[in-house]
């Protein structure tokens, strides 16, 4: 299985713009049964899959070492693990149905489906690319990180218009970051359809997810997405920027033709 994936993006740099290949690391779910009850997916790099499974349920107690496995199937090509126990614990029992340990700083739990995901609503009326508001705002977001400045140990998140920062919040994770922006923008009736969300850190599946349930069509971060994020982007309609550094930016979907 790829670690990476290749797509095309529009780079830009200062009054340069180039139609250029870019490689990408992969995010995969990946599903782990025990005894034939589905107990988790995982958001992951497809690497070293088998020896992420036996880590996993030692780590969150569902065995005491392995010689509890009677046997383990893996199929590399679904994404998924089959493992069965010499015994059952109780403790297994709790993790029952669908949970997702996401890709994020903190091991933050969702209740994920990556079909579902992609039926969220698609963005009819994406906000247009403004290349220079995009750079301005990003610079503008550099400077709020007073934690960070102070720690160097948190990620940012801010709401956009068109012109200005309207909320920021830090957290150690960048998913509760975002999710503390969207509850104070909900707590003060502000309409996310033609706002932007900026980011410290990485665009990973769960994130865009996030933004997608509220109708924001535009997510733009200084670090990079995962592919499985350009892909739900391209297909729901969102506007993704990544790697907003001074005068360079890359565009991941929706890109405009070079004559803008």
């Amino acid at each position: 299985m790829k670690y990476t994936k290749q797509y095309d993006i529009l780079r830009i740099n200062k009054d340069r713009k180039t139609n250029e290949k870019d490689v990408l690391v992969v995010e995969n779910p990946f599903t782990i049964f025990i005894d034939d009850k589905e107990i988790i997916t995982l958001l992951c790099t497809p690497k070293s899959l088998e020896e992420l499974s036996i880590g996993f349920i030692i780590s969150e107690g569902f065995i005491d070492s392995l010689d509890d496995i009677e046997n383990i199937s893996l199929d590399e090509k679904a994404s998924i693990v089959y493992i069965d126990l010499k015994r059952k614990k109780s403790f297994a029992e709790k993790f029952q149905g669908k949970r997702t340990i996401t890709s994020g700083c903190g091991k933050g739990t969702v209740f994920y489906n990556v079909l579902d995901s992609f039926k969220s609503k698609k963005i009819k009326n994406p906000l247009e690319i403004n290349i220079e508001i995009i750079k301005k705002n990003m610079r503008d977001f550099n400077k709020r990180s007073e934690l960070f400045l102070q720690t160097g140990g948190v990620h940012s998140c801010g709401l956009y218009d068109g012109e200005k920062m309207i909320v920021f919040e830090e957290d150690i994770g960048r998913h509760n970051a975002l999710d503390k922006i969207i509850g104070k923008a909900l707590k003060g009736n502000i309409d996310f359809k033609d706002k932007m969300i900026f980011t410290s850190g990485r665009i990973s599946s769960e994130i865009l997810i996030k933004t997608a349930k509220i109708e924001i069509s535009t997510i733009v971060s200084r670090s990079a997405p995962t592919s499985l994020a350009i892909d739900m982007a391209k297909e729901l309609g969102i506007n993704l920027i990544g790697f907003v550094r001074g005068e360079k930016l890359n565009i991941y979907s929706n890109i405009p033709s070079l004559t803008l």
